[in-house]
């Protein structure tokens, strides 16, 4: 807790974040970079997929994703509502629209990944459905922040939505086991360990990498701006207002 209170102060934060970003956005380059190399040009063709399979390397690591960012979301959310951090709600308003991306990549990917593996384009199975749903709560917690003109009310309503669909995840993850799908299961995270070989895994985990390493960069850059914006939001308040108004909670000097 005393870690998290630290960046609790946007200056700090932007400051570190600062020196941050350009490790993370080399790191991303590097990690998708070498990711869609080894995965287009040196990893097999499968024997009943063939190159189709080649899609799993942008699908995989989109739909983890999608629920990654969205759990980052709902923990963001609870810290917000729990112990105010004056960042938490910009993290997680920041996180929405790239969640909602690779959500919609997956479903893309996914259809087009099925059409010719499973002769459609759309089933509405378990996994299928679970994750439109997750599309969908992305979409509905982005309309929240929209809804409102004031920042807090916004902030309350949209972290309120993201713990409750939040128990969507589960339902996503344990999907292929809890009813029957045409999703194979899990074939890397197992307690047996990875099923699948090396010459794939090797590209799936980089371009996970890569994903998360961007993800991380945009984000940065996406907090940046909303501290931007609420300072100068702050600012025009105060030109009106004979009070000084509060920034991030602490009234401005």
């Amino acid at each position: 807790m005393t870690t998290m209170h630290r960046f609790a102060n946007p200056a700090r934060f932007v400051r570190v974040s600062s020196a941050v970003l350009p490790w993370v956005t080399a790191l991303a380059v590097l990690c998708i970079g070498s990711g869609l190399y080894f995965g287009l040009f040196s990893s097999p063709v499968d024997y009943q997929q063939r190159d189709t399979v080649r899609i799993m390397y942008v699908h995989v690591p989109s739909a983890w994703m999608s629920m990654f960012v969205y759990s980052g979301m709902a923990l963001a959310s609870a810290i917000s509502l729990v112990w105010k951090h004056p960042l938490a709600d910009l993290a997680a308003k920041a996180s929405a629209p790239l969640g909602a991306g690779f959500t919609l990549v997956a479903l893309v990917s996914g259809a087009l990944w099925g059409q010719p593996t499973w002769g459609t384009w759309w089933v509405w199975d378990a996994r299928l459905t679970s994750v439109l749903i997750l599309f969908f709560l992305y979409l509905g917690y982005i309309a929240l922040w929209e809804a409102f003109d004031d920042p807090q009310r916004a902030a309350k309503a949209a972290a309120i939505l993201a713990l409750v669909g939040a128990v969507n995840i589960p339902i996503i993850k344990f999907s292929v086991d809890w009813w029957n799908t045409l999703h194979q299961p899990a074939s890397v995270m197992t307690l047996s360990g990875p099923s699948i070989h090396i010459s794939m895994l090797i590209p799936l985990l980089l371009m996970a990498l890569g994903f998360t390493f961007y993800y991380v960069a945009v984000l940065i850059l996406r907090i940046q701006r909303e501290i931007v914006a609420r300072k100068i939001r702050a600012l025009r308040l105060m030109q009106t207002e004979p009070a000084a108004t509060p920034v991030f909670g602490v009234p401005a000097q």
